[in-house]
């Protein structure tokens, strides 16, 4: 029985997107229901993200804004989740005293115990890090909502300790978790009307190297592909040191893995890549690049790219520029470099003018947009096989998402939703196609 309401706000990444996901489904034992009306809620959480500058800076602009809900009485729960939580911990209770609680990385387990304590107007702070295999059987599976799409978590936290990223310290080190319980989740998800899963972890391409024991994580995806009822498989995030040959062919012969890929290569420049502690060169990225072209000539790419990394030169940034015409991304994530805390890139002189940062961004965001359509536009005229999702947001349009990942808008009514639809392309935008079915 539903009788308290909890809106939740998400920051970052997908792996915050499925925590997010993981939190409604446990406050749900507790009467919580998802609402999009912050005010009218009983519990208000920011599930957020530390990766970069900017998106700390919007959690606490962010949490300045929730005080109005402790005024006049108001009694709604305030708390703070993910990455930001984990680094900043009780310190968050102190700067804040209309914050009630601090929940970290590792310790959703303890949100509904935390709750309850807040619901008798007392405050914690939850951040102790776990990193061993326990930590991944605490979290509870996700329940609720029937969806088509479903994130699986395959592994945890990151080893690779790339100079300018604090995934390893507030997420922890690598963990893979086992094959068997995957699989057992993945035919779960079939047998309850999930089509599509998406495969997830900080780096799914060391899933299992720790285990000699343990499956690869080529051989998890065709074990995956092997489920019936399980039409398309997506994973996220791809670190390209670790994408083997093995991985590389299931793109050639696992039908059922999607025509999209997203692989990071963060700068085009050697020299900038090794300040990174990336662990591969441009050279090695691009042999990648190409593999999977030659067995799937039609994968569309999206990556991330920093631009003003500690030490990058007009030429350093030529050559992320020159690398962006060779792997022509579909879609790029691309932002200035911003140091973060406990980092080596930190301790790093960075002198860079923000003005010539800037600068560099708006010159890389112009080439994208421009590479965007240039690679959409033909697709108008195709007809793609679309999993319809939902409704659009125009009255009578459905929508769905393409074997590439872009959205699909069409005309056509309810009745098709939960069913793989041909659609003709009839017009490209930057971040969608428009269609008609067939």
């Amino acid at each position: 029985m539903f009788d308290k309401l909890l809106y939740i706000e998400t920051f970052g990444c997908q792996m915050n997107v499925n925590d997010s996901e993981r939190i409604v489904s446990m406050l749900a034992d507790l009467g919580y229901a998802p609402t999009n009306d912050a005010a009218s809620s009983d519990m208000i959480l920011l599930n957020t993200c530390s990766v970069r500058g900017g998106a700390e800076e919007k959690v606490y602009r962010r949490l300045a804004n929730l005080r109005i809900y402790k005024r006049d009485g108001k009694k709604q729960i305030i708390a703070v989740g993910g990455c930001v939580a984990q680094q900043e911990g009780e310190a968050l209770l102190r700067k804040l005293p209309y914050l009630d609680l601090v929940i970290g990385t590792h310790n959703l387990h303890l949100l509904p115990d935390m709750v309850r304590s807040a619901e008798r107007g007392e405050r914690r702070s939850e951040t102790a890090f776990i990193d061993n295999e326990l930590r991944l059987d605490l979290f509870p599976p996700i329940s609720g909502e029937s969806r088509l799409s479903r994130f699986v978590t395959v592994m945890q936290g990151c080893d690779n300790f790339c100079s300018y990223c604090v995934v390893p310290y507030v997420r922890g080190r690598e963990i893979s978790r086992r094959s068997a319980d995957i699989l057992a989740e993945v035919r779960q998800l079939a047998e309850e009307g999930v089509k599509e899963v998406i495969l997830l972890g900080q780096n799914v391409n060391s899933y299992g190297l720790k285990s000699s024991s343990e499956l690869s994580f080529a051989e998890l995806i065709r074990l995956v592909a092997d489920v019936n009822g399980i039409e398309r498989i997506r994973f996220t995030t791809s670190h390209p040191k670790d994408m083997s040959d093995e991985l590389i062919a299931c793109f050639g012969d696992v039908t059922k893995l999607t025509g999209q890929i997203h692989l990071p290569a963060q700068a085009g420049s050697n020299a900038v890549l090794m300040n990174m502690g990336r662990g591969y060169t441009r050279e090695t990225y691009l042999d990648k690049v190409h593999k999977l072209r030659a067995l799937r000539p039609d994968i569309v790419f999206t990556g991330d790219i920093i631009v003003g990394f500690p030490g990058e030169t007009d030429a350093d940034f030529e050559q992320t520029l020159l690398l962006m015409e060779e792997v022509r991304y579909i879609d790029l994530f691309s932002f200035v470099y911003s140091p973060r805390p406990g980092t080596k890139a930190a301790e790093l002189s960075d002198d860079l003018p923000k003005t010539v940062k800037m600068a560099r961004l708006d010159r890389l965001m112009e080439l994208q947009r421009r590479h965007t359509m240039e690679i959409c536009r033909p697709y108008v005229g195709s007809t793609m096989a679309v999993l319809v999702e939902g409704e659009g947001r125009l009255p009578g349009q459905l929508s769905g998402k393409s074997d590439i990942g872009r959205i699909v808008n069409f005309p056509g009514d309810s009745s098709l939703i939960g069913t793989f639809v041909a659609v003709k392309i009839t017009k490209a935008y930057p971040n969608s196609f428009l269609g008609d079915r067939l």
